[in-house]
């Protein structure tokens, strides 16, 4: 491959990685991670609520990794009420795994930003074969890879296992009881979805430059074919 061709894949790399720091930087700061619907038990027990009646007691919830909103329904109306996890719900979380979630989406931006300036670095300088040469690039694209799983993983874990859902409806709530009803992985959730498959793509883009693998045994001439030829 030629060396344009070369320069044209590490730019086009370069530019996905940096993009992949924005999207990521917006999806920390929405309220899109997961949206669902959450009964009032109580209330919905008190007048034996059946079929299309639930829908009198059932509220909505949205929320991300720092703040949200949600709306009670116990029969009376509407209530919305905004929510942020930091400090109001300390004491209801799981902090943390919920801290662990943080930590790799801010790690993801920091490598996703290396990766970046690494791709331009190698596109317009010629690099030793190091951690700022074809190394390097594996090596920050694979690590964003881990770190955009393990915040999808977290995440899940949190909202599944934990049932965030659930104590973020039924905190400092002294007379009902929310249950989950449904819950829906939104946009901003999806968008590390993305970001793990940019880095990927960036990965298959750096071995189609014709650089090897880490670790990968380069074939070796054969030297006996090489000797026999010169006693000819």
């Amino acid at each position: 491959m030629s060396n344009r061709q070369k320069k044209f894949i590490f730019c086009v790399g370069g530019v996905l990685s940096f993009a992949c720091v924005l999207v990521v930087a917006a999806a920390m700061g929405t309220q899109f991670w997961l949206k669902g619907t959450v009964l009032c038990k109580t209330g919905a027990q008190l007048v034996n609520a059946t079929g299309p009646e639930l829908e009198k007691f059932m509220g909505r919830i949205s929320y991300g990794l720092f703040h949200g909103q949600r709306l009670k329904q116990c029969g009376l109306g509407g209530r919305p009420l905004r929510f942020s996890f930091f400090p109001d719900l300390i004491g209801a979380i799981p902090i943390v795994l919920h801290g662990s979630v943080l930590f790799f989406c801010a790690v993801l931006i920091v490598f996703s930003s290396v990766a970046s300036a690494f791709f331009l670095f190698n596109a317009f300088s010629r690099p030793y074969e190091t951690l700022h040469g074809p190394l390097g690039l594996y090596l920050w694209n694979f690590i964003c890879c881990i770190c955009s799983s393990l915040v999808m993983i977290l995440f899940a874990s949190e909202v599944r296992l934990h049932r965030l859902s659930e104590k973020i409806a039924n905190y400092s709530e002294s007379s009902f009881v929310y249950k989950t009803h449904s819950e829906q992985f939104d946009y901003s959730y999806w968008l590390i979805l993305f970001t793990f498959l940019t880095h990927l793509l960036n990965i298959l883009l750096i071995r189609l430059a014709g650089i090897q693998f880490p670790f990968q045994e380069a074939k070796q001439p054969d030297v006996s074919s090489g000797a026999s030829d010169l006693m000819y």
